[in-house]
């Protein structure tokens, strides 16, 4: 277990002073930067002063917004450094990705089924889908019928993302959310009666997987009605303005923090941040990878729900975390969409081939640069994303126009390879 920040009694005169004084001001921008917890705050007190006494001042800082589900009251403060993240998402989440506006018409729905499946697969497997993505992509663009529960899980929530997208002018209702747990966990729950319906009892706990040592215990099951509604009405009021993207992160917290299903609430959990992203115009959030983000620093992840637990309901912590992994994740699509440009401007001199698509350009781009490369259509699939059978169609093209020619690999196997004149009716059909 983390350890429990220490109950001491403020001392106003200290806290005045670490407040009024400059040269501690590097010290608070320090800790609030990452938005240390105590076990870290200690270490990064100023020279003569009591650890406690700066983590109470720490605290103090901290302290601006509440906001209360039920008997329970959490308290958050956006600081400068979450201030600096909101400002960039707000710029580009929900505008062109840049001047050149990368993501076209043309390409969206590549990308678009692209980041749906990347979130659909490791949202799965942060819940324990055991599965690699190479196959669970090939099930999900197969359309295959799930072979265990942890391709079923996926299939889910690949579902569910495209629900989600087509209710997002829908209103949170407590419907709305049975619904979305019924299609994130259908055909997934020992008990098939707990989908899609509420937890009715109290024996359901947050533990360690590996130690078996508990880290959270729900709300009662009792409170669960109550809470929803208030959650509800949080997420559709606006009356009283709350950041769209911290009242997403706030409504992921508490549906964890709550656990109103007996099993799947993570799943659901993110599935509503996405959807109320999506729902405020965020449009560039279904092009994010946001669970894989989470998924590789999962540990960090559970740690914030602790943190923010064991700090007097402190939400800053699971807030920070969250904005850290929307600029990754954001980060990471940029590079993705830089290396995707380039390729496509390295594939501009095989598009001047007559009569020829992208993906036949790709191919020739390959047969250039490898000359021995053996063309096999099951292992171009998941790199062009199309059929087998659109594959050999764009072989037997090039076939056609003399640029590659078939060899028998076995009896049933065929390959493809450059003809001895490649470059010559290359740069035939190319016109130069």
């Amino acid at each position: 277990m983390i350890e429990k920040p220490p109950s001491i009694e403020p001392k106003p005169d200290v806290i005045i002073s670490l407040f009024c004084n400059a040269e501690y001001k590097k010290y608070f921008d320090r800790v609030e930067k990452d938005y240390l917890y105590w076990d870290k705050v200690k270490y990064n007190a100023p020279n003569g002063i009591n650890p406690e006494d700066f983590w109470i001042a720490v605290k103090m800082q901290r302290l601006s917004n509440a906001i209360s589900f039920g008997k329970y009251v959490f308290s958050y403060k956006i600081n400068d450094y979450m201030q600096q993240y909101l400002h960039e998402f707000d710029m580009n989440f929900g505008g062109t990705l840049s001047s050149d506006n990368i993501i076209t018409e043309r390409t969206k729905q590549y990308y678009l089924l692209s980041s749906i499946m990347e979130e659909a697969i490791a949202s799965s497997q942060m819940e324990g889908a055991s599965t690699t993505r190479k196959v669970a992509k090939e099930m999900l663009r197969k359309q295959q019928k799930p072979k265990d529960a942890s391709q079923q899980m996926i299939l889910n929530n690949y579902r569910t993302i495209r629900f989600l997208s087509e209710k997002k002018d829908s209103p949170l209702s407590k419907e709305l959310l049975l619904e979305i747990h019924r299609k994130i966990s259908e055909k997934t729950l020992d008990n098939p009666e707990d989908v899609g319906n509420f937890r009715t009892t109290n024996d359901i706990v947050v533990s360690n997987k590996l130690t078996g040592e508990v880290a959270h215990y729900p709300p009662d099951c009792d409170e669960i009605e109550l809470i929803i509604e208030q959650l509800c009405d949080f997420a559709n009021n606006d009356k009283t303005f709350v950041h769209p993207i911290i009242k997403a992160i706030i409504i992921h917290f508490m549906i964890s923090f709550l656990h109103p299903f007996v099993d799947g609430n993570g799943r659901t959990a993110r599935s509503l941040f996405y959807w109320y992203m999506l729902k405020k115009g965020y449009w560039l959030t279904e092009f994010l990878s946001i669970s894989r983000i989470i998924y590789s620093t999962k540990s960090k992840y559970e740690k914030v729900f602790l943190y923010t637990e064991q700090d007097d309901y402190n939400l800053g912590y699971f807030i920070n975390y969250n904005l850290v992994v929307l600029n990754k994740a954001y980060k990471e699509l940029k590079a993705y969409l830089d290396r995707k440009s380039k390729e496509h401007s390295a594939l501009f001199e095989f598009k001047n081939v007559t009569g020829i698509n992208e993906r036949q350009a790709k191919i020739l781009k390959i047969a250039t640069k490898k000359p021995e490369n053996i063309f096999i259509c099951k292992d171009l699939e998941t790199e062009l994303g199309v059929s087998v059978k659109t594959i050999r169609a764009d072989l037997e093209g090039l076939v056609k126009k003399d640029l590659l020619k078939t060899i028998h690999l076995n009896k049933r196997l065929t390959g493809y390879i450059r003809t001895d004149d490649f470059e010559d009716k290359l740069k035939e059909f190319s016109g130069n």
